[in-house]
């Protein structure tokens, strides 16, 4: 059974006890190898632990942050609409000051025109005003109402900032339907410009609506008009 040889009366101690010894030792050996096991166990369950805790802060951290997060963007959602808002309101009054200001201008340019033409009526009927022969005028205007031209005109407009803004300005003039379009001079930022206008034109207003430009009447004749640039205005306004 076991390998033990008999003596006389019994097995032999010495391989018994040796048997004994041998089977002690493998279990204190077993005893040892679990108790170790058992140790590394217990680390294992103290670290896992403090991972799990870990892990937890971590939850709560990113919870935490995804929070304020959302919050950041409700907060810029409404910045942006708000800024729209503004940007939007700035952009409605812009657009009101500059029909007003085109409705000033276009007030002033009026009324400047309603005083030179009343002086032209009063040197015309006024004898002390007519001591000079009168020049030979070009073809009348075809039309009577206020602020229209026809025919040949001739208008001068200055100063203008570079050449670039001389061609602005005579593409405006172009726009008028007006033909024989020509450049008689520029000098010193002046130029004076020819052109046969072939139906009546309000040629105030529409010079007003089509040129950057902004400009005051010097002088105003059926076939003559001299306009000054208003150098307030600032070269953005003013260029080409």
């Amino acid at each position: 059974m076991n390998g033990f040889r008999r003596s006389l009366f019994g097995y032999r101690r010495a391989e018994v006890e040796e048997a004994i010894s041998s089977r002690d030792a493998q279990i204190l050996g077993l005893g040892r190898q679990a108790a170790a096991q058992s140790e590394t166990i217990i680390e294992m369950e103290t670290e896992t632990t403090v991972l799990a805790g870990m892990v937890l802060e971590r939850e709560r951290e990113i919870r935490s942050l995804d929070g304020r997060l959302h919050e950041a963007n409700e907060c810029h959602d409404r910045s942006i609409a708000a800024l729209d808002a503004i940007t939007a309101r700035l952009e409605e009054l812009e657009t009101q000051a500059r029909g007003q200001a085109t409705r000033i201008r276009m007030k002033a340019l009026r009324e400047a025109v309603e005083v030179s033409k009343k002086v032209k009526a009063l040197t015309d009927v006024d004898p002390a005003y007519q001591s000079e022969p009168q020049a030979t005028a070009g073809p009348e205007p075809a039309a009577e109402d206020e602020g229209l031209y026809a025919g040949r005109v001739k208008l001068e407009i200055g100063p203008l900032g570079d050449f670039s803004q001389l061609v602005g300005f005579e593409d405006a003039v172009g726009q008028l339907g007006a033909s024989e379009i020509s450049v008689e001079r520029f000098s010193e930022g002046r130029a004076t410009f020819s052109m046969n206008l072939d139906q009546p034109v309000d040629l105030l207003r529409e010079l007003e609506e089509l040129s950057n430009v902004d400009f005051k009447v010097r002088h105003n004749a059926p076939d003559n008009l001299i306009l000054d640039v208003d150098e307030e205005s600032g070269p953005e306004q003013r260029a080409a």
